[in-house]
């Protein structure tokens, strides 16, 4: 029997090759389920109003085959229906992993070229390994917990624009947020730039490679965070929620979050959020 590949444990600074494993098959799901629909794929609303189309459950249906392959562990996806997710979560397995086939089916449907394949090994209700891969621009985040953070196999460079909040781009989701919140950013935002396109794994991962320098979103789902809060906090970045210091401690399924490259960039947004409640 072949012995199941381990995450961590390894002085090797580079991917493991459990990780380079995983990378690998949302490439090839990416390749051969996803992008041959881009644009041409009918789509359908679920009960919750978002979108979904044959490339989601197609891709899930890939993903899970491959993922189960690298280590034989229960698989929770965006696309199965809310009571599955919650039995499947609830059960308290060791590992699971978590995956969402098409982040952005929105923008995948229209044609806008933001969407990613997620995937975070979850272990103890804690992620340890996370891919987000852009097919679009063929770039795959990938992290382990204790090993750093890579974007297309070479660890992510620090990258800092600004560690002002005044001069930040910040990447800010307002329709979750509360009408007094969501108010005061439209009307006098205190960053200089904004925006937001609708991927929230991409969003996590752009903020650690330095392309956003704050973030904010006012409720994610686990298959929204999972994979992509680890390459932040791998890359060195820091996260919590509006309410709550502790990231991990948030609702598992509406999770807020506040985030940033940048220690001091990261205590100025935060305070100031809190400020405004």
């Amino acid at each position: 029997m072949k012995k199941p590949l381990e995450v961590g444990g390894s002085t090797n600074p580079g991917m493991s090759a459990m990780l380079r494993a995983v990378v690998a098959a949302a490439k090839l799901v990416a390749a051969e389920e996803i992008m041959p629909r881009y644009m041409k794929v009918a789509h359908q609303l679920k009960s919750d109003g978002s979108l979904c189309t044959d490339a989601d459950i197609a891709a899930q249906e890939a993903l899970t085959r491959k993922l189960q392959a690298i280590l034989n562990v229960p698989v929770l996806g965006e696309e199965m229906n809310a009571a599955q997710q919650n039995d499947l979560w609830g059960d308290g397995h060791q590992d699971v992993w978590c995956i969402d086939p098409i982040d952005g089916t929105s923008n995948f449907v229209r044609g806008l070229p933001y969407f990613a394949v997620s995937i975070a090994l979850i272990r103890n209700g804690l992620s340890v390994l996370g891919v987000v891969y852009d097919p679009v621009a063929d770039e795959a985040f990938a992290a382990e917990s204790g090993r750093g953070a890579f974007l297309n196999g070479v660890r992510m460079a620090r990258r800092n624009v600004t560690n002002e909040l005044s001069g930040a781009l910040a990447n800010v989701d307002l329709k979750r947020l509360d009408s007094k919140l969501a108010a005061r950013l439209a009307s006098k935002p205190p960053y200089a730039s904004q925006r937001n396109f609708g991927a929230s794994t991409l969003d996590w991962c752009y903020t650690a490679a330095g392309r956003y320098d704050v973030y904010l979103h006012g409720g994610q789902k686990l298959w929204d965070y999972a994979a992509g809060s680890l390459v932040l906090q791998e890359a060195g970045g820091q996260a919590c929620c509006l309410e709550l210091d502790d990231f991990a401690r948030g609702d598992v399924w509406r999770r807020s979050v506040v985030a940033s490259l940048d220690a001091k960039l990261f205590e100025e947004w935060k305070n100031w959020l809190r400020t405004q409640h």
